[in-house]
């Protein structure tokens, strides 16, 4: 065994040579499970955008229902809390059961003010990131890169407050095209994974 140790994150880090035949087998076997997922999530993102972003909208809705379920339980069911408190909490799950049975109801026009919303929110926060960006400019090790940066996030922020949902149909598919690379670099390692090593 060497005596350095791993550092980062593991599935890059690992050295064959450092661990035994099964181990090495079993790194292979989660490298292909992890690449093979992320690449067919990343394909489906690329050549399928609008099912998989219905799929986010179901898994939230999914996720509003059990919540809003969770908190009338709790309201109706727990004892030793007071009253204005159970009655919050069945207030909060009716509410959740609620934006749960729309989402289910209109999957598309769910999926389209999810975007709408998630592209300003990016939009305020590049906006921001762009202005602190340039206040601390003169603390910038690089000052032309610093206003450069500041610049285009600026800019990306208000083109993405103009055309949310634009903006994030791009981020959209620059994440599914991220994934298929990564699945298709962690199936690659999968495959050559502590070949030619002598394992202890």
């Amino acid at each position: 065994m060497s005596g350095s140790q791993p550092s980062g994150f593991a599935s890059i880090s690992l050295d064959g040579r450092d661990i035994t035949r099964s181990a090495i087998n079993g790194v292979r076997v989660a490298l292909g499970i992890s690449g093979a997922v992320a690449l067919i999530i990343g394909v489906i993102m690329v050549f399928w955008p609008k099912s998989a972003a219905a799929g986010l909208v179901i898994l939230l809705a999914i996720t509003l229902l059990v919540s809003g379920i969770s908190y009338l339980g709790i309201g109706i069911f727990a004892r030793g809390l007071s009253g204005g408190t159970r009655a919050l909490d069945i207030i909060v799950g009716l509410l959740l059961v609620i934006a749960s049975i729309l989402a289910f109801a209109n999957l598309g026009g769910t999926t389209v003010f999810l975007a709408a919303f998630l592209g300003v929110l990016v939009g305020i926060a590049w906006i921001i990131e762009g202005i602190v960006t340039l206040v601390q400019l003169g603390d910038a090790p690089s000052r032309g890169w610093a206003l450069f940066y500041g610049i285009l996030g600026i800019i990306a922020g208000i083109v993405l407050l103009f055309s949310p949902v634009w903006g994030i149909a791009v981020l959209f598919l620059i994440a599914g095209i991220s994934l298929i690379v990564l699945g298709v670099i962690q199936i690659v390692r999968a495959f050559t994974f502590g070949r030619g090593i002598e394992t202890v």
